[in-house]
């Protein structure tokens, strides 16, 4: 009987007789069996973070015209009744790190900040190894002639990065409220005036964080899609957190903290890469409340170049899982609703959509190839409802990005909502990356805080050294494999992951092309 299968089995085609030994090996059907179920909680999870969007539309619908109407109404009435001489004492500080070329123009845009200049006191906090330093020591020195309250503070080791040049500018500053802005930053003249009388008018506030606005929107396809990213992020999903009473953080500038709060907390700690989501979540257990200003926008600067973005994404995405792993503990154990719980949660990990994308991206060929009865075992109206609900989880970030982009309030949204497709294509594109950043975090492996480059106001592009990007090769292999994979999807038919397959393989293929010729485009400028 044996021989006579055997002999049946060799007058298959190669791929059949593949698939007969394998759907035939019960370690195979094992493994098969595993991979479904691991694909199916992937898919699960990615839909659960998907959905979330939704809601965070909702809270901001919902919120977004009483809550910014009230804002107005309430500094309105506070500057028209106020006494300049009953102002509180403001500190301003600016963590810098080799950052010569924005240094200048971020120290000018703080000085001329409307605040009464005895009561605004500002720290230059430049850890820098290189002629940055001297740039602060001249254009510290030139505003101080000028009147202005400035101090440099400068470290000659990076203890806790810039938590810990922070936290040492604390130990010498006056200020009763504490401004940061990073060194990319371009803070306008009314940022004091329009944030420090919140915290005024209520005392339980620890922290108002302003909007992020862009310097350099236009500069290229890869700034127009991050602009539209943070925007969403800034627009919906801060707003729906400071509106809906859940927890938010700050986002390490553009923000003004009451120094109490930062005292409750237990100060800034350098054991996260994202010490300002840390700090945000220590403060709001100490029952100190986060406030959003929507309409107050300070523009920055995004990185032009997809190696220093991803660096940057890398950093969040790391420091954020380590902020789950240190704070969602706490956060469980509080008395704060159930809600409140869930959402940080959501917020807090976040960026385990990338493990779980490249997850679903790797496993999908094995399943497709190997393992396709277990869709076509699938009922058509449970295939049908998985479609529907996949579909609408897929598309709300797009939703979101689409109603942030409305409710931005700048112009032309509808001709950037063009750069969309890109946006999903980054998203995916950098989800090897940021699963190296999701992994290291959860195995505790430690990692520098490395700067993210900026142009600053220099005229002519600046290049900065960098190691070639050994993960774009990766990333091109990651995205030729899901090419195999769309293949085998329209081979079998299975209409349900081929156009997530065909995005998988655009993203990776799309960022790992151009992560190696921005490379080379840094080596001939260095070069040349």
């Amino acid at each position: 009987m044996q021989k006579n299968v055997i002999k049946c089995n060799l007058n298959l085609d190669k791929t059949e007789k593949i698939f007969y030994i394998i759907t035939n090996n019960m370690v195979a059907t094992i493994f098969l069996d595993i991979l479904f179920v691991l694909y199916v909680i992937a898919g699960i999870g990615l839909v659960l973070y998907g959905f979330n969007c939704y809601f965070s539309i909702f809270l901001f619908l919902k919120n977004s015209r009483a809550n910014r109407k009230s804002d107005k109404e309430n500094l309105e009435l506070f500057l028209k009744n106020l006494d300049f001489d009953k102002l509180p004492k403001v500190t301003t500080q600016l963590p810098v790190f080799n950052e010569g070329t924005c240094v200048e123009r971020l120290i000018e845009s703080v000085c001329t900040m409307d605040y009464p200049k005895h009561l605004h006191e500002i720290q230059v906090l430049d850890d820098s190894t290189d002629d940055c330093i001297k740039i602060s020591e001249r254009k510290v020195a030139e505003m101080r002639e000028k009147g202005y309250n400035i101090t440099l503070i400068h470290r000659t080791n990076r203890k806790d990065y810039k938590a810990g040049a922070l936290k040492e500018g604390m130990e010498k500053c006056n200020g009763e409220f504490l401004a940061i802005f990073d060194a990319d930053f371009v803070p306008g003249k009314n940022f004091l005036m329009h944030t420090v009388p919140f915290m005024v008018m209520d005392e339980k506030i620890g922290l108002v964080q302003g909007r992020w606005g862009h310097l350099n929107r236009g500069e290229s396809g890869l700034t127009l899609a991050q602009s539209i990213g943070i925007d969403g992020h800034f627009v919906i999903e801060q707003s729906a957190r400071s509106w809906g009473g859940l927890f938010m953080n700050f986002n390490g500038t553009a923000g003004i903290w009451r120094r109490k709060a930062i005292d409750d907390a237990g100060g800034w700690e350098g054991d996260t890469l994202t010490e300002d989501m840390d700090l945000s979540y220590r403060s709001q257990l100490a029952g100190w409340k986060m406030k959003f200003v929507f309409d107050v926008i300070v523009p920055a600067e995004l990185p032009a170049d997809i190696n220093a973005f991803k660096s940057q994404q890398y950093r969040w995405a790391k420091g954020s899982i380590q902020t789950a792993v240190k704070d969602l503990p706490r956060v469980f154990a509080s008395k704060v609703s159930l809600k409140v719980k869930f959402q940080s949660f959501m917020h807090t990990t976040h960026y385990s959509i990338h493990p779980l994308m490249l997850f679903t991206a790797l496993s999908a060929f094995p399943l497709l190839a190997f393992g396709h009865s277990k869709f076509g075992n699938i009922p058509m109206w449970v295939f049908f409802a998985l479609f529907v609900t996949i579909a609408l989880a897929a598309v709300a970030p797009s939703t979101l990005y689409f109603v942030a982009q409305k409710f931005s309030g700048s112009i032309g949204w509808r001709k950037r909502m063009a750069a969309l497709p890109l946006l999903m294509s980054l998203g995916v594109g950098i989800a090897v990356s940021n699963t190296c950043a999701v992994l290291s975090a959860i195995f505790g492996r430690k990692s520098p805080f490395i700067r993210t480059p900026k142009q600053g106001g220099a005229v002519r592009i600046k290049k900065f050294r960098q190691k070639f990007p050994k993960i774009a090769l990766i990333e091109l292999f990651v995205g030729v494999y899901c090419i195999f994979g769309l293949l085998e999807y329209i081979d079998a038919r299975v209409f349900l992951i081929g156009p997530f397959l065909a995005l998988y393989a655009v993203g990776f293929l799309a960022v790992g092309v151009l992560s190696v010729l921005h490379y080379m485009s840094n080596m001939s400028g260095e070069a040349s």
